[in-house]
């Protein structure tokens, strides 16, 4: 038997992802930009791909270039962002709930480049306030970033409120969102949420690693990361790998299709497990919550590896934070002020549109087991 519930880390690539990218790897394998039929081709297939794309974020095909993951995404953001916009000021406005690629660029802005940041703390559940984000607005404040849906927690931040408010006061002020862990699984639309750029990643949506997109406000320069060739519309220079971005297309499209249906049904599977994990293991703590595909739970006097190692030896595939968090304490679930034997208790379960009702019971039959056969030596 195995059971993955590690999907806020990566899932499996779909049917249609995957034939996508064997098309365009057999096919239509020329270089997107040769000037020659089958360059042509090619890029024909790269601008399906990036129709897919922008139709499942609700905007223009115009304003979203691709790139090789979401960290890539949030760097060009936030480095390229807060450089073009610093003629409004030099403050920047985050938390300290955000993914590791998020803060430690932040980081960067602060100590190489004089930029000063606000991280704000984080509600209980791991979300950030509209309030809380106005209280901290400054005049100056050149950048606003935020995650939309907290990676670790599953917290839903309101990006659009958050967007409206910013610009009412202050217009100038450019807003990002992190939605990589948002798109697909909960309502995301590029010109609802408002904000100006929006970091997409691949592989969170049953595409290959290795492909991601920013979304860019049309008309809004934002000046390139990487410089090169001047491919992606002189974005985003080096050749696109166009198997990557027609699968990222085909999975954008799928999970588009079947969006509200899959999402109901893991809020359901999500809830049937708080349900059971409540009532059948003592000392259960669920943490955070909002989004339909992340559930963190932890059970205090116990320790993360441990638990994921018993569950390991079931088939059963969880996690003890993000997957790009390494080695430490969760910083998301320190930020939240939770005490230590609440963080070291904690592991992440995760949902696709792939995983069934059978999975989940499993889990939590497996959880339940776990409590009661290594109780005593793990305090």
């Amino acid at each position: 038997m195995s059971i993955y519930l590690d999907n806020a880390a990566t899932t499996r690539v779909c049917p249609e992802a995957a034939e996508a990218a064997m098309e365009a790897m057999t096919l239509s394998y020329a270089n997107p930009n040769s000037p020659h039929a089958m360059g042509r081709a090619a890029k024909a297939l790269m601008e399906r791909g990036r129709e897919r794309v922008a139709k499942a974020l609700g905007c223009d095909k115009g304003e979203l270039y691709f790139t090789s993951c979401g960290t890539e995404g949030d760097n060009w953001a936030l480095r390229r962002g807060a450089e073009y916009n610093a003629r409004h000021g030099r403050h920047i406005l985050s938390s300290e709930a955000e993914h590791p690629a998020v803060i430690r660029t932040l980081d960067e802005l602060e100590k190489r480049q004089g930029f000063t940041v606000t991280r704000l703390k984080p509600a209980p559940d791991g979300s950030v306030t509209p309030d809380a984000v106005l209280d901290a607005l400054r005049e100056d404040t050149c950048l606003v970033s935020l995650m939309t849906v907290n990676n670790e927690t599953g917290a839903v931040t309101d990006i659009a409120a958050i967007v409206r408010e910013v610009k009412a006061r202050n217009p100038h002020t450019l807003i990002h969102t992190d939605a990589v862990q948002a798109f697909l699984k909960v309502p995301l639309n590029a010109r609802s949420l408002g904000a100006d750029l929006i970091t997409l990643s691949g592989h969170k949506i049953h595409a290959p690693k290795g492909v991601g997109a920013l979304y860019v406000r049309r008309g809004l320069n934002l000046p390139p990361l990487l410089t090169g060739g001047g491919q992606e519309e002189g974005k985003r220079s080096g050749t696109q790998a166009v198997e990557l971005i027609a699968a990222f297309g085909a999975a954008a499209e799928a999970g588009a299709r079947s969006f509200r249906e899959d999402a109901a049904r893991m809020a359901a599977l999500r809830e049937h497990a708080v349900e059971r994990l409540t009532a059948e293991v003592p000392g259960l703590l669920t943490i955070g919550g909002g989004a339909p595909q992340i559930l963190s739970i932890s059970l205090p006097g116990w320790r993360s590896e441990v638990l994921m190692n018993y569950l390991e030896s079931k088939g059963i595939s969880v996690a003890k934070s993000s997957a790009c968090k390494k080695g430490g304490r969760s910083q998301v679930l320190t930020a939240l002020k939770l005490p230590a034997p609440v963080i070291d208790g904690a592991i992440r379960v995760s949902l696709s549109r792939e995983t069934t009702a059978a999975e989940i019971d499993a889990f939590c039959d497996a959880l339940a087991e776990a409590r009661r056969t290594i109780r005593g030596s793990v305090r």
